[in-house]
């Protein structure tokens, strides 16, 4: 996938404008939101669970070699394969080599961040291979040729209407000819679709939620089943998974299950959480014949090493999506590339260079709605700033924030000064607001005032006004 995040603003700007776009967002936050907030509140425990899963994380990150080659001896006696990959590029050849030696022709896939993020798909099609996304958000965009905008929903910035014409134009030839006028409609035409591709396939490509180094399981949840007909009928499975997804027993594994289906969708549990270990054995009915788990770094070793450690921790719900004002507003296109809001903003530096995702470190009010509702606590807002301060140290910042940032550091050194003008400052914008007692166009704030209104300031500054209550104690 092409990464556009250094183009955020116009991207933005395009998004703000798309009336069908900014219908869909509209129904789905409410959707999203509402759920989890209902889902807690039948939770109890919720904050003790936050606490375990967060060290469970800690600890598995601390000897993530240990558990990864500890994972790797069961997959291994269970009768699976697994295969190391530094980079995407390493991961995509890996695939593309397994699906040869096979002898296949066509793919089923499941949902897979990890796929999107390595261009699973792309390599798979240059190898002559046909995929076959079978996740319905996923099948959706695929016809569409456009990237998932959402990690959980990766079609909820399609309208219904939308998706019936993507529908009616491709199924035209397979005998579809009915209206889609409901939700079910749609979903029953995919079922027919994708029924013949399942039964088809030669190989079965599948992302995982987590690892179990005591068993060598990989879990994978969904609600469409899709991933249990992708893992089981063709010839061979193949896992494409990170490797910070490790976690060391099957106890651990349910702590962090009873947190992800209430955060990602506001579910106590997922339709299907299938755990997978091995190929089929000699008396299983079915089952793939092969079992291959790729485990992929790609960046993430570093990052345990610096101060995005904790990145490490996501669980992949998108909370941070459903309740950022910022990607409530504009959709997950506008991010450029395969992880949109806030962790988004912070993984996209991370993995494609500061060159090309800065600019999403400033695609946050930094509200730190974000941490507040992560299953994880992932400081978000603090690693956002972190990213915002190397794009000024490198030189990255546009010359007009980095000549403002350079002018409030010199000031910020000058109390006296600093004081003097804030007083000022508002002072002067008191007198500009009249008696409307708000502003509507501020020098340099021209964007900011677009949408909204700026409260004239009463009163003076916080320090002035602190002051004098200090001196009015005194006297008393």
């Amino acid at each position: 996938m092409k990464v556009t995040s250094h183009h955020f603003r116009e991207q933005s700007q395009q998004a703000l404008l798309d009336e069908r776009l900014q219908r869909a967002l509209a129904k789905a936050r409410g959707g999203f939101v509402d759920k989890r907030r209902a889902a807690l509140d039948e939770l109890p425990e919720f904050e003790q669970l936050r606490t375990a899963a967060k060290a469970i994380k800690q600890h598995s990150l601390a000897n993530l070699g240990e558990y990864l080659l500890h994972f790797e001896q069961q997959v291994e006696a269970s009768g699976g394969n697994v295969h190391w990959a530094v980079d995407a590029a390493e991961a995509c050849n890996l695939v593309v080599e397994l699906c040869r030696d096979a002898g296949a022709h066509s793919v089923t896939k499941g949902k897979t961040m990890v796929g999107e993020e390595i261009g699973i798909n792309e390599s798979l099609e240059s190898a002559a291979l046909q995929v076959v996304e079978t996740d319905l958000g996923e099948y959706i965009i695929q016809l569409a040729e456009e990237p998932p905008s959402h990690i959980i929903a990766p079609a909820v910035h399609k309208t219904r209407d939308q998706i019936a014409e993507l529908f009616q134009s491709h199924h035209l030839g397979k005998g579809f000819t009915r209206p889609l006028a409901t939700v079910p409609d749609i979903v029953d035409e995919a079922r027919q679709v994708l029924r013949d591709k399942f039964l088809a396939a030669d190989i079965g490509i599948t992302g995982a939620n987590m690892l179990i180094a005591e068993t060598g399981s990989t879990v994978l949840v969904t609600n469409e089943g899709n991933g249990d007909l992708t893992a089981s009928l063709p010839r061979v499975h193949i896992v494409i998974a990170s490797i910070e997804k490790v976690v060391p027993t099957l106890e651990d594994a349910t702590v962090l299950l009873r947190l992800l289906a209430r955060s990602a969708t506001g579910q106590a549990i997922t339709s299907y959480t299938s755990f997978f270990t091995g190929p089929k054995r000699s008396d299983d009915q079915n089952g793939p014949e092969q079992f291959h788990v790729v485990l992929v770094d790609n960046g993430r070793s570093e990052m345990l090493g610096n101060v995005y450690r904790e990145m490490l921790h996501c669980i992949r719900c998108g909370a941070c999506l459903n309740h950022c004002p910022v990607y409530g507003a504009v959709g997950g296109h506008a991010y450029g590339w395969v992880y949109p809001g806030p962790m988004g903003a912070v993984l996209t530096p991370l993995m494609v260079g500061l060159g090309e995702g800065h600019v999403l470190a400033d695609a946050s009010s930094l509200c730190g709605r974000c941490e507040e509702v992560c299953p994880m606590s992932i400081p978000l807002p603090a690693l956002l700033r972190e990213h915002r301060l190397q794009s000024q140290q490198d030189g990255l910042a546009s010359p007009l924030a980095r000549v403002m940032l350079a002018m409030w550091a010199a000031i910020a050194r000058r109390p006296r000064l600093y004081h003097w003008l804030v007083e000022g400052k508002s002072r002067l914008l008191h007198r500009l607001a009249g008696t409307a007692g708000s502003l509507h166009h501020v020098p340099l704030a021209g964007s900011w005032l677009a949408s909204r209104d700026l409260p004239a300031p009463q009163g003076g500054s916080f320090v002035l006004a602190w002051q004098r209550r200090r001196k009015h104690q005194d006297k008393a």
